[in-house]
């Protein structure tokens, strides 16, 4: 398993290296954003860790040109910017997951296993969050392996949520995402079926949250 690791700061990147290679990483370390750009332009990794307050270019301007090019490979961003704006912006550019400093490496350690296993659910033509399951082909969720009564339209979205989990989805994005399924899907539309999915979702833990003027973000899965 390949990660990049973009890190300015020489003693922390030589000890997160360290602990990587222990996890059985091959790493490559940048320690300047636009390096990590020109790497990432030539070269795929499972996985990469990037900070935000890089020289020669921002962290987040990194990010950003990565998505542009289409390049779908986990992004898990380090940094000491715990303002919630900061994090959100970090999520809607493309991130992840999102990882404050200071931090315990075994934190960092499950959270990169998580996106891992992610990736790899969804590679394989499931999605998996948790204890939610859902098959990418017949949109049928699963919860513990017992299937979700769930219509289509409920089902479209838990898909978004889940392929985007941790992530924010914004209310323009899941309309998109629903056009096949009826001509015209409003803000209003969205709002229904999020209410309608989100009823469905909270007797069994899983929690979707409404960030006002952002959209929603799939949270506290069980397992």
């Amino acid at each position: 398993m390949r990660i990049l690791l973009v890190e300015d700061d020489p003693a922390l990147s030589a000890s997160l290296k360290q602990g990587l290679q222990q996890m059985g990483f091959a790493v490559e370390l940048s320690h300047d954003g636009a390096e990590a750009d020109a790497i990432l332009s030539l070269r795929t990794f499972d996985v990469v860790v990037l900070d935000l307050g890089l020289p020669g270019m921002a962290g987040m301007e990194v990010l950003k040109r990565f998505r542009k090019r289409g390049a779908a490979t986990p992004v898990l961003i380090l940094t000491a910017r715990d303002a919630l704006p900061d994090r959100v912006a970090g999520l809607k550019a493309g991130a992840d997951d999102y990882v404050l400093k200071p931090f315990d490496f075994e934190e960092l350690e499950a959270r990169l296993h998580a996106l891992l296993r992610r990736t790899r659910s969804a590679r394989s033509g499931y999605l998996e969050a948790g204890d939610l399951r859902l098959d990418k082909s017949s949109r049928q969720a699963y919860f513990l392996n017992q299937p979700l009564n769930l219509s289509s339209r409920e089902a479209a979205v838990l898909e978004l949520l889940m392929d985007r989990c941790g992530r924010v989805v914004g209310k323009d994005r899941i309309a998109e995402h629903l056009t096949g399924l009826e001509e015209e899907i409003g803000q209003n539309a969205v709002e229904v079926y999020v209410h309608r999915l989100r009823k469905k979702l909270e007797p069994l833990g899983v929690s979707v949250r409404t960030l006002r003027g952002l959209g929603y973000l799939l949270e506290k899965i069980g397992g």
